[in-house]
């Protein structure tokens, strides 16, 4: 009996506290503008030595949604460690975008492109695809694949 007069009295003192309402701002902003805090924040970690997490902040340009951010990360191993420093990079967005609405969304996307090595040949073929022109410079001036 006496817990449930105890909670009873904790819930009509709560009820005499009246939280004041903050309202935060939630100014619009660029892609630009975002990127641009972004890669700040990234060389500002990069010259405390956080060179790990600078790398993973500057691995793929982010993507912005509204007041969304998304990030594509290679694996999960960096996903945790990008979310270790989420709140620090979240607080810097929002203070010098001045939203406090901003989102950070973390993709995994673990398929990677095998890259494979280009001979001259391959290389003239890709800029052959390009630019076709790239062959009549070659025969003008009598250029020569060494292959």
């Amino acid at each position: 009996m006496s817990s449930i007069r105890a909670k009873k009295a904790l819930e009509e003192s709560n009820k005499g506290i009246v939280k004041e309402v903050v309202h935060l701002p939630t100014e619009a902003f660029t892609e630009t503008e975002m990127l641009l805090h972004w890669n700040k924040y990234a060389q500002r970690l990069g010259e405390k030595g956080f060179r790990i997490m600078e790398s993973l902040l500057l691995i793929n340009d982010p993507v912005l949604n509204g007041n969304a951010i998304t990030i594509e990360l290679p694996n999960e191993g960096s996903k945790l460690d990008f979310e270790k420093e989420l709140n620090g990079l979240l607080g810097h967005l929002k203070g010098h975008l001045h939203n406090h609405d901003i989102t950070i969304e973390v993709i995994v996307n673990e398929s990677f492109e095998n890259k494979r090595n280009f001979n001259d040949q391959d290389r003239y073929n890709r800029l052959h695809e390009i630019n076709p022109n790239i062959e009549l410079l070659r025969t003008t001036f009598g250029l020569d694949l060494n292959v």
